[in-house]
């Protein structure tokens, strides 16, 4: 078993020379580049060291590894469900906390020595809409409810949560104050939101996207921001100067880091190794590509 003690990116030909002749992986997006340029770049390790059977992602997320071409070959691709789901769903309140009493848009215009009142509104009785309410999304309604919000939510496939109206699409973006997106990471859901969607949202209304910038069209969430549809919306990714984005005030654009707190990377090492085991044992679990 070998170890890389490297934190930040390796080149392909690095990945490969330290990956010869395994028969299991253990990866992290960021040695791959980050998520926009790991998918390319595993297949291409893949192809490169052909003893590989199976793969463990030190993610939940598991839309930057080809799971197709993965099938393919036979190879089980695991990843680590529920580990940060405290961690997420308390920094989207945080955000939708932030946004709504102006404190980060006050702060970068105090900073500025430019400071002026911003006058904000209160959650308490509000409606909250959450896209895809899966293991973050039931949490984040849970916090959501105790702080007074009303909460209505779409799923692909049905569900049912606790204190949580399900609606269809279409009601969830008429009817929320405030909307929370916990899709999962992947393919399908590029531009799942776009300016269709965007238009039948409430006026004013805020959004925070923990799960995948590539979910919403930019261009029209720009358009709307810039029009005061929508208010504010905060973000995480790796690139957060890309234009359309990167120079509007009302966007708060922050470096991937919600999932990062003690209590959930201690829980994402014990899922991780467990998986790495369960490969070897041919057994695997949590299990991404069936």
């Amino acid at each position: 078993m070998r170890f890389s003690e490297r934190d930040g990116e390796m080149t392909i030909q690095e990945c490969i020379t330290f990956a010869k002749g395994s028969e299991y992986l253990g990866l992290d997006p960021d040695n791959l580049g980050g998520f926009e340029l790991a998918k390319e770049r595993i297949t291409k390790l893949l192809e490169a060291v052909p003893t590989v059977k199976g793969i463990a992602l030190a993610t939940t997320s598991f839309g930057w590894i080809d799971r197709a071409y993965c099938r393919s070959k036979n190879i089980p691709i695991s990843n680590v469900p529920g580990y940060s789901r405290e961690a997420v769903a308390e920094h989207t309140i945080a955000m939708l906390l932030c946004m709504a009493k102006r404190i980060l848009i006050s702060d970068r215009k105090t900073q500025k020595g430019a400071y002026e009142k911003e006058m904000g509104f209160e959650l308490k009785g509000k409606t909250l809409g959450i896209i895809g309410i899966g293991n973050i999304g039931s949490r984040t309604a849970e916090i959501a409810r105790g702080i007074g919000m009303n909460v209505i939510a779409y799923n692909r496939t049905p569900k049912i949560v606790q204190g949580v109206t399900m609606k269809s699409l279409e009601e969830v973006l008429k009817e929320s104050d405030a909307i929370a997106c916990h899709t999962t990471h992947e393919d399908s859901n590029k531009n799942f939101i776009g300016s269709k969607e965007i238009a039948m949202m409430k006026k004013g209304v805020i959004i925070v996207n923990t799960a995948d910038r590539e979910i919403i069209d930019e261009q029209a969430l720009a358009e709307a921001i810039t029009s005061k549809q929508v208010d504010m919306y905060a973000y995480e990714a790796e690139d957060i100067q890309r234009p359309p984005l990167g120079d509007l005030e009302r966007v708060i654009g922050l470096k991937s880091f919600g999932y990062y707190t003690k209590e959930a990377i201690y829980s994402l090492f014990d899922i991780f190794i467990s998986d790495i085991h369960a490969l070897v044992e041919g057994k695997p679990q949590n299990v991404v590509n069936n």
